[in-house]
C-alpha cells in the first residue's frame, strides 16, 4: 500500500470472508444488510484504536483497581445518505455511546459537483472524533466534500470508513484530505466508464434498501 499511505486494508479472515458473501448478486436483501453491519463492526475495532481513554477507578467483587474507559462522549458516527446508513448500527453496537450525524449530497448533473442537501452533526465539532461512513469509496467525491464540510464546521479528528474502495478514490482523498486516514474492507481494481467499483458489490444502497 506504499502508493496510499492514507489507507488501512482490513484482510482479516473473517472481514474477507463477509466481503465475498457481500459480494454474491445472490446474497438477499436481509442477509447483505446483516453483513454490511457485521463487516463495519468488525473494522470500527481498528479504527477506533486512536480514540483517547482515561483511568477509572472500579470495584470489582474482590478489591478496588484502576480501569480505562474512551474519554467523554465523544464519537460521532457521520453516514452519507443514504448508503453510510447500513454501517451505522454494527458500530453502535460496539459502541453504544456514539452519537451520530448525518450527511446528505446528491449529484449536480450539470456540474458532476456534489452538492449538499442535509448536514447535521452535534456541537463542538472541534473537541469530538468523527468516522464518516459509506459503503463504497468510488470517485470521492462525496466522501471528500463530506470531509470538506466537516472541517469547516471545525472538526479536526476526521476518519473515513468504507467497505470497498477503488484506487481512484482513495487517491482523491490523499490529495484532497491527505490528513485523514482511510479505512476499507477490500481495495478492488479499478472503477468502470460509469463509475461503478470493479468488481465491486453494486450499488449498495439498492442493495441494502431493495431498490434495485
Amino acid at each position: 500500500m506504499s502508493e496510499f499511505p492514507n489507507l488501512t486494508v482490513l484482510d482479516h479472515p473473517l472481514i474477507r470472508h463477509k466481503v465475498t458473501h457481500l459480494r454474491d448478486r445472490r446474497t438477499p436483501k436481509k442477509r447483505f444488510k446483516e453483513l454490511a453491519d457485521e463487516i463495519a463492526m468488525l473494522m470500527a475495532y481498528e479504527a477506533t484504536r486512536g480514540l483517547g481513554v482515561e483511568e477509572v477507578e472500579v470495584e470489582t467483587p474482590l478489591e478496588t483497581t484502576v480501569g480505562h474507559r474512551i474519554k467523554g462522549k465523544k464519537l460521532v458516527l457521520v453516514p452519507i445518505l443514504r448508503a453510510g446508513l447500513g454501517m451505522v448500527e454494527g458500530i453502535l453496537r460496539l459502541v453504544p455511546s456514539a452519537r451520530v450525524g448525518h450527511v446528505g449530497l446528491f449529484r449536480d448533473e450539470s456540474t458532476l459537483q456534489p452538492v449538499e442537501y442535509y448536514f447535521k452533526v452535534p456541537q463542538h465539532a472541534e473537541h469530538r472524533d468523527f468516522i464518516v461512513l459509506d459503503p463504497m469509496l468510488a470517485t470521492g467525491g462525496s466522501a471528500s466534500a463530506a470531509l470538506t464540510l466537516l472541517k469547516e464546521r471545525g472538526a479536526a479528528s476526521l476518519r473515513f470508513m468504507c467497505l470497498v474502495a477503488a484506487p481512484e478514490g482513495v487517491r482523491r482523498l490523499l490529495e484532497d484530505h491527505p490528513d485523514v486516514p482511510v479505512f476499507a474492507a477490500a481495495l478492488d481494481r479499478e472503477l468502470n466508464d460509469h463509475g461503478y467499483i470493479l468488481p465491486g458489490l453494486g450499488d449498495a444502497g439498492d442493495r441494502l434498501f431493495g431498490t434495485r
